[in-house]
């Protein structure tokens, strides 16, 4: 008898003890699931700052890396199958032989880019050009002449179908036809070569500051390059953004339709000749004036560059230091002979 109580007392303070477990441990665990609910921080992306236009908005690597300079197509018949350049952060427009004239996009992201092209040949001028950024610079052949020895200044790949390249039917012969893409670019010439100093292109206005400018009002931009080749910049002022135009029509990406817009527009006016060859264009990168606009308004500037590997440098007439609203920039270099059109 006395057995089987001993059994029956020790099964009820198991069962006791069991209970009083339970109830400890559920009520440690709601105590520490509203602990850490309330105090887990929440964590924000970083981002850092794109050199080519004072914007916060890239990643640590990709904003370490070098950026890439791309040449592209822009003869006349070629300017509608063009894409990727409304993608890019800075582009230069300058004269090539036979009175048009050539893009050089320069992209820091270029891994986010979708298709780029049409892929051209390399001239001396954009060499330097993508040099002044410690650019990697990719083209689909060169002037034998002037350009081809100046490439072993730079770290530059040639563009094909034998490597990140390819042709894609769009009407026109096969010599407007060849693209890449931004994500094979990056993953073949760029990943993990890192730019050797952190200064901006330009010095940037802070991110809430709109820059406006004293010299007037400037809603419409005509950039005459030779007679046959007439780049224009319509403001919009619901973007605040310039409008890419040529002979008056509006360019878009042939890709994605995206209408070609961009923030700043310099004009930097220069002494361009011929070479002794009589057809290949001597544009000189030494200095002069030139004009700046952005958000509607205008000034006029002085800028130079001087070395191969030197940046530009702008400045306002006095000799002060330019500051140039945050976003892409589109660089036209242009014969100081040229009447620019302000409206």
């Amino acid at each position: 008898m006395l057995k089987k109580i001993s059994i029956v007392f020790i099964c009820f303070l198991m069962a006791f003890c069991v209970g009083c477990g339970e109830k400890e441990v559920s009520v440690d665990s709601s105590t520490v699931s509203s602990t850490s609910s309330k105090d887990k921080p929440i964590e924000k992306p970083v981002y850092y700052t794109n050199l080519l236009t004072g914007e916060k908005n890239l990643s640590e690597e990709v904003a370490k890396n070098r950026p890439v300079a791309i040449m592209v197509n822009n003869i006349s018949i070629a300017q509608a199958v063009q894409t990727g350049v409304n993608k890019a952060d800075i582009v230069y427009e300058t004269e090539v032989e036979g009175g048009i004239t050539r893009l050089m996009a320069v992209f820091q992201n270029v891994g986010a880019v979708g298709r780029i092209g049409t892929i051209r040949s390399a001239r001396y001028v954009y060499v330097d050009l993508a040099l002044g950024h410690n650019a990697v610079y990719l083209h689909c052949g060169q002037d034998p002449v002037y350009c081809a020895p100046h490439l072993k200044d730079i770290e530059h790949y040639t563009v094909d179908t034998g490597n990140i390249g390819k042709r894609i039917s769009n009407g026109l012969a096969s010599e407007h036809t060849l693209y890449t893409e931004g994500n094979k670019v990056y993953n073949t010439f760029v990943k993990g070569k890192t730019v050797k100093n952190s200064n901006t292109w330009q010095k940037f206005a802070d991110e809430k500051t709109e820059v406006k400018l004293t010299g007037g009002a400037a809603t419409k931009i005509n950039v005459p390059f030779s007679t046959s080749y007439n780049t224009g910049f319509d403001y919009d002022a619901t973007a605040g953004k310039y409008v890419r135009s040529f002979r008056g029509k509006t360019n878009k990406d042939y890709v994605t339709g995206e209408t070609t817009t961009v923030k700043n527009v310099f004009v930097l006016l220069t002494p361009i000749s011929k070479y002794s060859d009589n057809y290949h264009m001597n544009v000189s990168l030494q200095g002069g004036n030139g004009y700046y606009f952005v958000n509607g308004t205008y000034t006029p500037i002085k800028w130079s560059k001087g070395a191969a590997n030197n940046s530009f440098k702008f400045t306002n007439v006095d000799g002060s230091e330019l500051t140039v609203n945050q976003g892409n920039s589109w660089v036209c270099i242009a014969n100081s002979s040229i009447h620019v059109g302000i409206q």
